[in-house]
């Protein structure tokens, strides 16, 4: 029976609209299999990211999603520092699917997801994973399709007299960029190369230099 005033409806709500989301990029209609699949996403990501980077994936999600994340976490115990074979096998197991399912599945759930969380959080957070890991994680989606929020630099965010001894703040940037850009570089083993991803990844690498000032628009235009 429904209440008017149920104070857990908004987040209820939230939480199918998430699911609903990733389902719809999964190209299903079984909400238990797209819920199994989120919740895989979600521990095997857990499980690599040190305590301070799980707390603050976990901040973006939707609070029933957020008792999901921590479901079963163990902070002593983190971060996991097994190779892309384990991120698979854990994957596949707690999905229910193959082995060969585990790669584009989660491509396409960090999809979603990179649509619902903050702009370019996911790209910071992966930041911190090997290569081969976030390759995996990112699926085929690391081409011209991922649009992060880097696209043009915020006025807000452009570097002014104030903020230029700021170097905590360049280096971080900088960090990024070259973890993007390695990323790109990186292949899974099983994978030839791909000069499509590398292109990508260096655009990518070049908006988040862009979007913090620390590049000039204009001397990157062909006229």
């Amino acid at each position: 029976m429904a209440h008017r005033n149920d104070p857990l409806a908004a987040g209820v709500h939230t939480a199918h609209a998430w699911l609903n989301a990733v389902a719809d990029e999964l190209g299903t209609e079984d909400r238990q299999f797209a819920f199994r699949a989120l919740r895989a996403w979600m521990h095997t990501v857990r499980d690599r990211l040190g305590v301070s980077n799980a707390a603050h994936v976990s901040a973006q999600l939707p609070e029933l999603l957020r008792g999901v994340w921590y479901e079963g976490w163990v902070p002593a115990r983190v971060p996991i520092r097994h190779g892309v074979a384990a991120f698979i096998d854990q994957f596949a197991e707690q999905a229910r699917i193959d082995r060969a399912e585990v790669v584009p599945i989660a491509g396409k759930i960090t999809r979603a997801l990179e649509h619902l969380f903050a702009p370019g959080q996911l790209t910071r957070v992966f930041a911190v994973l090997p290569g081969p890991l976030g390759i995996a994680l990112w699926g085929d989606f690391l081409g011209e399709e991922h649009e992060t929020a880097y696209v043009s630099p915020s006025p807000s965010r452009r570097l002014t007299p104030d903020r230029n001894n700021d170097l905590a703040q360049q280096l971080r940037t900088l960090g990024e960029a070259v973890a993007v850009l390695a990323r790109g570089l990186e292949q899974l083993p099983a994978l030839p190369p791909d000069e499509r991803r590398v292109a990508a990844a260096a655009q990518s690498a070049h908006r988040i230099l862009l979007a913090e000032g620390l590049v000039d628009q204009s001397a990157t235009e062909v006229s």
